[in-house]
């Protein structure tokens, strides 16, 4: 999918919610400025996944940075990459950075951290497969793991992966705001992640603001 296309697709997805932006090259742009959103499509060698690439630009100095692999090479691989950026982080970016919420795609909830209140965002986890959910004590367990963390009166987001091969080996990853997090690496390695004897992939994708009075 060329970079024109990839760009009206996701002007008409953000109109369907209510949310208009203005092209300025290769960023949609809120009334001339953020929130900003671009989306990058990278065709990978035949038999490979494709990835493509979505900043969100909510500040000078701050963005979101996410990546989905697509299956199936030219425009039906990026198609299939762009369901999974709509499933799974679009809903949660629309309603933290643009504040438009729909609780048919996402869970909302308040959380007292320490002398705050957070609103939290919280998009459904992705698995590769039907047959395997995420752990019940994913979102208790991230909320406690936040608790231990002295986080700024700002916007935060967090993006969790678990995997594990057809070979039993496990790799995850958890970032808070863009960089590693150690103690998410934690609260994924506590989790108990269904032992298949096929592999599967899980990621999740959250994000929490300070509410509003």
């Amino acid at each position: 999918m060329d970079d024109t296309t990839l760009q009206k697709y996701l002007l008409r997805l953000f109109e369907r919610h209510d949310v208009e932006l203005e092209p300025d090259e290769e960023w949609l742009m809120t009334d001339g400025d953020f929130p900003a959103v671009r989306a990058t499509w990278h065709e990978a060698a035949a038999g490979e996944p494709g990835r493509l690439d979505v900043d969100v630009v909510f500040s000078e100095d701050r963005h979101i940075e996410e990546s989905f692999a697509g299956v199936g090479g030219g425009e039906a691989g990026c198609l299939d990459a762009l369901v999974a950026f709509e499933r799974g982080v679009f809903h949660v970016v629309l309603a933290a950075c643009w504040y438009v919420t729909d609780d048919r795609r996402l869970q909302i909830q308040g959380w007292e951290m320490g002398v705050r209140t957070w609103d939290v965002f919280i998009g459904p986890p992705l698995s590769s497969r039907d047959d395997v959910a995420a752990p019940d004590e994913l979102v208790p367990a991230l909320r406690a793991a936040l608790q231990g963390e002295a986080l700024t009166p700002e916007l935060h987001w967090v993006r969790l992966f678990h995997r594990r091969g057809d070979d039993g080996q496990v790799s995850a990853e958890a970032l808070l705001d863009n960089a590693p997090w150690p103690a998410g690496d934690r609260l994924l390695a506590s989790l108990p992640w269904p032992q298949t004897s096929a592999g599967y992939s899980v990621r999740a994708f959250v994000a929490l603001d300070i509410r509003d009075y």
